[in-house]
Parts: structure tokens; sequence; C-alpha cells
């Protein structure tokens, strides 16, 4: 008897669970429901200068709408991406007229890629460049929602619809919290382009790429897209100090700041035994630098003493520069083996760059720093890192060498015994 309501209560179970996964049950109340898809609108221009040929033998148009094409080949199927033109539809000279030349060429929703490629391929480079309006427009078109939301503006010139400064729009679209990031691509940008840009990017926390070959355009929207559908940590904004003394205090997370060329920026990490800091840093030249520069970041104690480094050059090929270190503090001893009650010990981050920068060009503000600070276990042997860089890889190192060093005396004097012999005979 005993048996078989077991077995009863078995098979009831086993019909249950099957049931279970034929049929999914409603969301709990008060669960939160499935995070909204992400929103991207792509901002085009599509003014007269698109007309120019100098991006791979072809017009900038040409280029823009074989970048297009690729980055909807591309779009995940869970984001909502819409398209909107600035400068596309007026020929005219009336400037009033002009600035206000902007519309979504595309809705934002549900992707039908043919129809999204149909329409990029009607558009011709035709009338002004009014970067403001399409902001303020694109803007509206994101409204509303929990999603994350982000403007991708690809433009060869700046605004031509003065006094509406693009950069004071980008700044006003971050004053209303609407957590809408703008990233902004110059194509063959000329100084004064790639400064509005940059300012519009760093208004609302987003990015500024030169761009001057097709693929890279391709390539950095798509990257753009992606990132806003696996949308990444937003940095925190901080201050490095000018020495260790009055640095921030900075916990595990991502933090943004500015560096002066050739300055040095102290930052303070409080490191518990039995905790490894991993440090990385990037630079961006946001501007026209000089070639070969450096970045460096330092991990030292209060007293001034080195403790393990970090070393990036460059020569102008790339737009950012980037370097890391890592630290492990050996853990207390047995009396205290989690370390909760051993003091800290406050390591002090020094940051160091070698820009520099053309007479014309302006070194204020400072160049974009992005700084990740994390805390994790130690190694078991905290010289593994902080000391030989490979770990136990060196002690693997030491043995290959030490066997192939042996192995090469052996193999010599067999050789020459064999010689000996080869005379004798």
């Amino acid at each position: 008897m005993i048996m078989r309501k077991r077995s009863a209560a078995g098979a009831c179970l086993l019909l249950a669970a099957l049931a279970a996964g034929t049929f999914p049950s409603a969301a709990v109340a008060g669960e939160p429901s499935a995070k909204p898809a992400p929103k991207v609108e792509l901002v085009l221009d599509v003014s007269g200068s698109m007309r120019t040929r100098d991006i791979d033998g072809g017009s900038r148009m040409t280029a823009a709408k074989q970048a297009f094409n690729e980055v909807l080949d591309s779009v995940p199927e869970h984001v909502e991406l819409g398209i909107r033109t600035l400068g596309a539809d007026y020929p005219g000279n009336d400037r009033k007229t002009g600035c206000k030349d902007t519309r979504q060429l595309y809705p934002v929703g549900d992707l039908d890629r043919t129809e999204a490629k149909t329409a990029v391929a009607t558009l011709a480079p035709t009338g002004w460049t009014p970067i403001g309006p399409a902001l303020q427009a694109a803007a509206r078109d994101l409204k509303g929602g929990t999603a994350t939301r982000r403007i991708v503006l690809i433009s060869d010139g700046e605004d031509t619809c003065a006094p509406l400064d693009p950069c004071e729009v980008a700044r006003d679209i971050a004053a209303q919290g609407l957590h809408l990031v703008v990233d902004t691509l110059g194509l063959v940008p000329d100084t004064r382009t790639r400064k509005q840009l940059t300012c519009i990017a760093a208004a609302t926390g987003g990015t500024y790429t030169s761009v001057r070959h097709t693929n890279e355009l391709s390539g950095r929207v798509t990257q753009l897209v992606d990132r806003a559908a696996a949308p990444v940590a937003t940095p925190v904004a901080t201050e490095g100090a000018g020495s260790c003394a009055q640095a921030p205090q900075l916990k595990p997370g991502l933090y943004s700041d500015r560096q002066r060329f050739a300055q040095h920026r102290w930052y303070r990490v409080d490191v518990r035994p039995g905790q490894e800091l991993r440090a990385s840093v990037s630079v961006a030249a946001d501007r026209v630098v000089n070639g070969d520069y450096g970045v460096l970041l330092q991990a030292m104690t209060q007293h001034g003493r080195e403790i393990v480094r970090g070393q990036e050059t460059g020569t102008g090929r790339t737009d950012a520069i980037s370097t890391g270190l890592r630290y492990p503090k050996p853990p207390a001893g047995s009396d205290d083996a989690d370390g909760s009650s051993a003091p800290a010990e406050t390591v002090c981050l020094q940051l160091s760059n070698s820009f520099s920068a053309p007479p014309a060009v302006k070194t204020e503000p400072g160049l974009p720093v992005e700084l990740d600070i994390a805390l994790v276990d130690a190694p078991d042997q905290a010289s593994d890192v902080a000391a030989f860089g490979l770990g136990r890889g060196w002690w693997l190192l030491g043995v290959l060498t030490l066997t192939g060093l042996l192995a090469g005396l052996l193999w010599g004097w067999i050789s020459r015994w064999r010689l000996t012999v080869w005379r004798t005979n």
C-alpha cells in the first residue's frame, strides 16, 4: 500500500512538471515584466556637402548608404530602430525653411529591413544642416517608457542653423533626465565640426568618433547599436586631485574624468587583505594631438613608494589609449583569515599622460578619461600576479627552460661521442 501511494505521488509530480513545462504559468503579481526593448534612432546628415567625394573614392552619401545597409542587416532582433534625416528635402536658400528640414524617414519600432533599406536608397544630398532641430525631434521620437534609448548622429559638417546651438540642445536633453545618450560620428571632419560633435556627445555621456572610411562607419554604428542592446554601466563623474592626500576615494565601479595635457591626477582605493585591486584607464584623444604619446597608471603607497604600474604608448593611429594594472594584497594571518578586522591599505593611483597638441588646438577642457576599478578575491600567492605578471606560468616557463638546457647538453654530448666513434672506426 505504501509503495502504491508513493508511486501515485511520483506520477502526479511528473504530470505536474510536464504540465508546467507545456503551459507556462502567468507572471506572479508584483514581479517585474520583461525588460522593454531598447530604442535607437540613427540621425543622418543629408545636406549638400554629402556630395563631396573623399571617402574610398566615392561620395560621403554613397559611403553612408552602404554603411546603413550593413548596419540594418546586423541589428539585433529585439532592438527597435528608427531613422531620421536632416537636410534631405529642402534645396532652396531660405534659411528659415532650411532649418526646419528634418523628418523621420523610418519610425522607431520593429525593423523591416527591406523597407528601411528602400527608404535609405531614396536619399540624395540636398539642403542645410539643422543638427539642433534634428536632435530635438529625435528626442521626441524616443520619448516615453523606461527602455534604453540612444541617438546616433552622423554628420559631415557643423550646424548651419545658429543661434540654436546643438550643444545647448544636447545639454537640455541631458537636463531633462531622459537618460538619452547621443553618440556622434564625423565624416572627414574639420576642426570646427569635430569640436561641435564632441561637445554634443560629451553633454549626454556619449562618444565621438572620426570616420574616414566606409568600413569604419558601418563598424562603429553597428557597435553603438549593439551597445544599446546590451547597455554597459554608466560612468560616475569624479575629479582627480593633485595629490594622494586630496584624492577622491573610489569604490568598485566605472568613473569618468577629464585630464589636461601632461597632467597628473590622483585617486585612492582601499584594498583589504585577501583582495586584488584591478584598475584600468582609457584616455580619449578627442582632438588633434601630436604623435608619440603615452599613458602611465601607477599604484603607490601613501608614502610614495611604487607598487606596480601599467603603461601604454601610441602614435596617433587610434582615438583612445588604454592601460591597466593588478595589485593583490596577501591575506591576513590565521587569526583573521577573512581579513574582516584587518585594516585596509590605502592605494594611491596616479594617472599621468604625455599628450601634446599643435599650437592652434585648445587644451581645455581636458581629455576624456574613463577609469574602471574592481576589487576581487586575491590569488593564493600574491606574487602570482604582482611580482611576475604571468602567475604560475612562470614556474612552467622555468621548468621548460631548464629541461631544454639539459636536453641540449645531453644531445651535444651524444653528438660528440658519436663523432669520436666514427673517427676511430
